[in-house]
């Protein structure tokens, strides 16, 4: 149900505005020198680069916290709060118009208490005023501004405001408060329940197995919004979404459904040579603001770019093409090149805008391309369509490919690896041309949660391309989660800067760490990544787990109190929380065979499963773990010396649906026991704990799948 509240007297006009990139203010790295700025205020203390890029504004902003409800309190005010990111082009085009803009400072400060919020420090917050905003607009993004009684309850709120807009607003409203309060604490009372409402999840306690039929229905609703020229769905803007394609890719080889193949692989291919995907440094941005995949939102994000990697890695085995594999090479190649800390650690995003413009760093004249490559400046125009499909604006071209290697090199009478060879010098020097150029912002934070994900990125291409390198940066990252971002009492942080942890644990930080280690069980065979999960498991349950709807809250129980306490239900750009919980919660089920790991996380399913056709993009993620139950899903055991050579074996097939467990001595998991046969290397196919005759090579154990 949608529920749309508005207060009489306060509207405005709302424009939409996805997160984007960063104009950005100062340099992070310079923010605690106060001696350089008119303005200075608390932000000046915190460590988010997000707050930091205000501390210097004059609107006297304050952090999330105590005292700024405390002072709400004390001098009867009405509280904004602004959410936004450091890589979100609107956020700072409204800093830029507005909070920078000492008149509507100063109207802020009189009429207001300020709190400025990372939303990536504190999605718990931004979900909540989120939430509210959705409900008085039928829109959301970022950046958010909603503003809130001095308890906290939200009564109005937007996404971006132009300054006149801004300015009549913050007058309108004020003198709301001022003149009828009682109205404006009616009208908050009704919106707290209808954020109450967003989240209501009803205990379904009928035991009726999950279908086939079920699934069936969910694509067929599905297939009515791919766009079957330019792959994805057929709308702008289009964002990647990952786990979307996860689910297809599987569902489209579980069923050899050959038009749901086709249509997976049109949309990797044209994400691959699209603008979105950076074709000289590697990486992809945010999101087209197009249907071509031509022109990004130029922000790069971990999340983003670790989960592309997990699924090109599955592509690069389901389909074979080496293009997907070069998308995965260059992609970790990037993460590592620009977003790695010395420590092992991952940052959140790099911005879009540069030199004062979106795109600034990753667009190129033809002039610029002559003076970078000199002789291979023709065969670069080609390539990436420049002065034709390329450009953009201003003479400036977006770098794409419009057919892959092959069709280029015949259409051209080229040799195929020798093309390869030469774009590989182009980048390489287009690649040393930019770095000369003014860098966008780092935001140089990392986040437990993301962090994961890039985990789960790295064991996935491990499994999928062999590369060493790449389980050594899985482990290094997985062992400075759990030993610098780790509670006293065993749980986790969520973020992790300069040394330090801090904020407690979402439920996205548990759950995609225990999604991660069993990632990083399935190609190492190492069973203390299953006992760390286990670990962080029972602790989820205990301070997230809400036993009257069987779902898992977004917060801990140790956490003060919000005005809601939300769950996360739907997938979107990132898995939702307890869809991943669940997945998490069923393959710890298997690997430990136990039935309440099992038993908590087809109860989570069964409760979605009756909205899941209502809205497929949304529900991709359960849909995943709907396949393990209505499809066949294998339990693969690898023993003995040979376990570890046996298991990436593996790696050069697409075997959805399975999960793989192995040792080469002897092991505590059940499904193992028994299965050990001295000096001799043996795979298991298992099914709902029996086991098929044990066979010894990998070829023979991929006939028994099939």
């Amino acid at each position: 149900m949608t529920h749309r509240l508005i207060i009489p007297g306060c509207a405005a006009v709302l424009l939409s505005a996805g997160g984007c990139g960063s104009g950005g203010t100062d340099d992070p790295g310079s923010m605690n020198d106060s001696t350089a700025h008119r303005h200075t205020n608390r932000l000046i203390h915190e460590s988010s680069p997000y707050l930091l890029q205000h501390a210097h504004n004059p609107v006297d902003w304050y952090p999330w916290g105590q005292e700024a409800f405390d002072s709400a309190r004390a001098q009867n005010k009405l509280v904004l709060i602004s959410v936004g990111y450091s890589s979100c082009h609107w956020c700072h085009v409204m800093e830029r118009e507005s909070f920078e803009n000492d008149s509507i400072a100063e109207l802020m400060n009189e009429r207001f208490i300020c709190i400025k919020v990372d939303r990536e420090e504190r999605p718990d917050v931004d979900q909540v005023y989120m939430g509210a905003v959705q409900l008085m607009t039928g829109r959301g993004g970022w950046p958010l501004n909603c503003f809130a009684l001095p308890d906290g309850r939200p009564v109005y709120g937007g996404t971006y405001f132009a300054p006149t807009q801004w300015r009549q607003l913050l007058q309108d409203l004020g003198t709301t408060w001022a003149q009828e309060p009682e109205r404006v604490r009616s009208y908050a009372d009704r919106l707290q329940q209808g954020i109450a409402e967003l989240d209501l999840v009803v205990l379904n306690e009928d035991p009726a197995p999950f279908t086939r039929k079920e699934l069936d229905r969910f694509v067929e609703v599905w297939e009515k919004q791919f766009d079957h020229e330019h792959g994805g769905t057929d709308r702008a803007p289009k964002f990647p979404m990952p786990n979307n394609h996860l689910f297809l890719l599987q569902q489209a080889w579980l069923t050899d459904d050959p038009a749901l193949k086709a249509h997976v692989k049109l949309t990797l291919d044209r994400m691959a040579r699209g603008g979105l995907f950076d074709q000289v440094g590697g990486g992809f941005a945010r999101y087209s603001t197009d249907v071509l995949w031509k022109v990004p939102h130029f922000e790069k994000m971990l999340y983003d770019n670790a989960q592309l990697v997990s699924l090109y890695s599955q592509a690069w085995k389901a389909y074979g093409d080496p293009e997907h594999r070069r998308v995965v090479e260059r992609t970790l190649a990037f993460l590592e090149r620009e977003m790695r800390s010395s420590e092992g650690a991952f940052f959140s995003a790099l911005d879009a805008d540069s030199e004062g413009e979106e795109g600034r760093f990753y667009v190129w004249t033809e002039e610029e391309l002559r003076t970078a490559l000199g002789a291979d400046h023709e065969l670069a125009v080609k390539l990436y369509a420049v002065g034709g499909d390329g450009l953009w604006e201003h003479g400036r071209n977006i770098l794409l490919r419009p057919v892959d290697d092959s069709t280029f090199a015949q259409r051209h009478g080229m040799d195929p690896a020798a093309l390869r060879t030469r774009i590989d010098a182009i980048n390489a020097r287009l690649l040393e041309a930019r770095a000369r150029r003014e860098r966008p912002g780092l935001d140089d934070k990392a986040l437990v949660s993301w962090n994961a994900l890039t985990v789960q990125a790295y064991a996935d291409a491990y499994e999928a391309l062999g590369t060493p390198a790449y389980l050594e940066q899985a482990k290094r990252t997985m062992a400075l989660l759990l030993g610098q971002c780790r509670r006293p009492d065993g749980g986790l942080w969520h973020s992790y800067k300069n040394g330090k942890a801090t904020i407690n644990g979402y439920l996205e930080d548990y759950c995609f760490t225990i999604e991660a280690l069993l990632a990083l069980y399935g190609v190492t065979f190492d069973e203390a990544h299953v006992r760390e999960a286990e670990k962080l498991a029972e602790y989820a349950i205990a301070h997230f787990h809400d036993s009257t709807s069987a779902m898992f809250h977004f917060t801990s129980d140790l956490d003060p109190p919000l005005v809601a306490r939300r769950k996360e239900v739907n997938d979107n750009v990132i898995p939702a929380s307890n869809s991943s919980m669940a997945k998490g919660l069923f393959l710890l089920g298997h690997l430990l065979d136990r039935p309440r790991y099992l038993a908590l996380s087809e109860q989570m399913l069964q409760n979605v499963k009756g909205q899941m056709d209502s809205y497929p993009g949304g529900y991709s993620n359960w849909a995943l773990l709907m396949q393990a139950h209505v499809f066949p899903f294998h339990e693969i055991a690898i023993t003995g010396p040979e376990a570890g050579a046996l298991r990436l074996g593996f790696g050069r097939h697409y075997v959805p649906n399975a999960v793989f467990l192995g040792t080469t001595g002897a092991s505590a998991l059940p499904l193992l026991e028994g299965k050990l046969l001295p000096g001799t290397s043996t795979i298991y196919v298992c099914q709902n704990k029996t086991c098929r005759m044990p066979v010894g090579t990998v070829e023979e154990a991929l006939r028994q799948l099939r």
